[in-house]
């Protein structure tokens, strides 16, 4: 079991950036598949990217191809999801999932962070 914290979110103007940051407790971060998840009100969970445990593969929803990046520091125990060219449809609140492989569907994660908020104005 892995312990998630997300942090890094907040309100920007559309076209503007921000990174976010998801902290695991565990000595075992290294060894699981991170993934990135939002959910706007009234709509479903949906998956935004994700990265393999050593890093070496990434994968974006569509939506967000071009303008987010994943990545993750194994000695710091962090993933990081930097987002620019935000549009107000990325508003939602987001959150980052561990498992031992990489999937596209939220249900397949075990473990989750509490959320953070983005908000997008414009």
């Amino acid at each position: 079991q892995v312990q998630l914290v997300e942090s890094g979110g907040g309100l920007v103007q559309a076209g503007g950036s921000l990174r976010l940051s998801c902290a695991a407790s565990g000595r075992t971060f290294s060894s699981y598949a991170m993934g990135w998840f939002r959910q706007a009100p009234g709509k479903e969970r949906e998956f935004v990217a994700a990265i393999t445990w050593s890093g070496g593969m990434t994968y974006y929803a569509d939506s967000v191809k071009g303008r987010f990046t994943i990545s993750r520091d194994n000695a710091k125990n962090t993933v990081y999801l930097q987002m620019n060219s935000l549009k107000p449809e990325d508003t939602a609140v987001y959150y980052c999932a561990a498992e031992t492989v990489v999937y596209r569907t939220p249900s397949y994660y075990k473990n989750w962070g509490q959320g953070t908020q983005v908000t997008v104005s414009s």
